[in-house]
């Protein structure tokens, strides 16, 4: 797939040369194109229109064929990227964007990409979607229902008699869970060290990409340029407790966490277990639970909705009669907040030099993954609420915690993602659940939202 550049015609007031605008103006220019929606045009949506064509019974009977894909004994769900699963769900979801009445193909970087043309081919078109791929042993939720309610919404819309003048895209993205690989090739953000880097099931992430119709080579070809796509919206599982504690339908995001990671690196002096005075010791595993621990009180006694993490931790020569003499380790940090992330980064670093002159040892910190946080456009966030609350839904505005397809689209449309409720707000296992009529609500306003985006939206110079 080439770049859909709009090759020098008129963008749309929702995506105008973002990077010439300042946030004021660019949110100026938007409110006036959405103003063009209200008082008595805004009547026009309502259940009556494509909210009222979604079925319950069409997003039950595929939710229930894609959960058969890759099913574990324990009820959830392993299908990793480029997994033989993947690749039954992948062939199973295109089938039913074709029968849709989309024209599907596979793009350079695996993206499983379905388009239907609006009335005037001059526009960018409308995107939503999301991934169909999971962590091992994850859940039948996180993803699905964002492709499963994108496809619902966009067969509402047609079998409403929405006549579009955008044309609309259906995005499967490829390996969202183990790096949002096809959402970043978008962006134009993967780099080539990534295809030796293992994914999820023990493929190489070159050989995931081959293995459903992509690419490394070629990646760079799927860049989008800004305004090559008038907006995005995302159907996605709130994977935390807000919506259903608070007894509330809709989550409007505001905004998609920041992500770092690194690997830290702990070295000692491995040295024998019985012979070794405690005094003397250079033990980088003791070092490395310090910093662990450090991990955990820095960033609670720090105010605001940071968190940090380490989930892998492996002592090395790993015996149980030589004290460890290094340590790896990882460390996440997540906020929405760039500055935050980088401010709490260089807070754990000191701890870490406190640390390792107290213990004798070295701290070595590399960093890996980047994935920077995303605002959600105010007007999008605002035309959400005004569906939720026009096809009867409760909604709340709130942030993501979880990283998502959408904060990669970020970098060259605007975004919104609407959040249904994840039951005890459990996700990535198979305790993970969310109701038909749940997706259903999130389908509604998926579709109400497109349709006031396309009838909103309108070109400037």
């Amino acid at each position: 797939m080439k770049d859909a550049s709009t090759g020098g015609r008129c963008r749309p007031a929702l995506t105008a040369r973002r990077q010439r605008l300042t946030r004021r103006e660019f949110g100026r220019r938007v409110g006036v194109a959405l103003a063009a929606g209200s008082a008595p045009a805004r009547a026009a949506f309502s259940r009556q229109g494509p909210a009222g064509a979604v079925r319950e019974s069409r997003i039950s009977d595929r939710m229930d064929a894609l959960s058969r894909l890759g099913a574990t004994a324990a009820g959830g769900l392993s299908r990793t990227a480029g997994s033989d699963a993947d690749l039954a769900a992948r062939e199973l979801f295109a089938g039913w964007m074709r029968a849709a009445g989309f024209a599907v193909e596979t793009d350079f970087a695996g993206n499983l990409i379905g388009r239907r043309p609006g009335r005037d081919p001059a526009l960018p078109p409308l995107m939503t979607g999301s991934h169909l791929d999971s962590v091992p042993d994850g859940g039948k939720f996180d993803g699905p229902v964002g492709c499963v309610g994108g496809l619902e919404a966009a067969e509402a819309l047609a079998e409403s008699g929405a006549d579009l003048r955008h044309g609309l895209e259906l995005a499967v993205f490829f390996n969202e869970e183990n790096g949002k690989t096809g959402s970043r090739a978008l962006a134009g953000e993967v780099s080539v060290e990534e295809w030796e880097l293992p994914v999820y099931g023990g493929l190489t992430l070159g050989d995931a990409l081959r293995r459903v119709g992509g690419e490394p080579s070629r990646i760079g070809e799927v860049r989008r340029s800004p305004g090559s796509v008038a907006g995005y919206l995302e159907i996605h599982i709130e994977q935390g407790p807000t919506l259903e504690s608070g007894g509330v339908d809709i989550g409007a995001v505001e905004g998609i966490v920041g992500i770092r990671r690194f690997r830290v690196t702990v070295s000692g002096f491995a040295n024998h277990a019985g012979t070794t005075a405690m005094p003397i010791r250079r033990d980088a595993l003791v070092a490395a639970s310090r910093f662990v621990a450090a991990v955990h009180d820095e960033t609670l006694a720090r105010p605001g909705r940071q968190v940090a993490t380490v989930g892998r931790i492996e002592a090395r020569p790993g015996a149980a009669n030589v004290i460890p003499g290094e340590v790896e380790l990882s460390l996440e940090i997540r906020d929405l907040s760039m500055e935050i992330i980088e401010s709490h980064y260089r807070r754990l670093r000191e701890a870490a030099d406190g640390i390792a002159a107290a213990s004798g040892v070295e701290f070595r910190f590399e960093p890996y993954y980047l994935s920077r946080a995303a605002p959600c456009d105010p007007a999008f966030v605002d035309l959400v609420v005004e569906a939720a609350e026009a096809v009867g839904h409760s909604v709340v505005r709130m942030p993501s915690g979880a990283g998502h397809d959408a904060q990669s689209v970020a970098v060259f449309a605007p975004i919104g993602m609407i959040f249904v409720p994840s039951r005890d707000g459990i996700s990535h296992s198979p305790l993970e659940f969310t109701t038909v009529p749940q997706i259903a609500a999130g389908a509604r306003v998926l579709a109400d939202s497109l349709h006031r985006l396309d009838h909103s939206v309108r070109a400037v110079s």
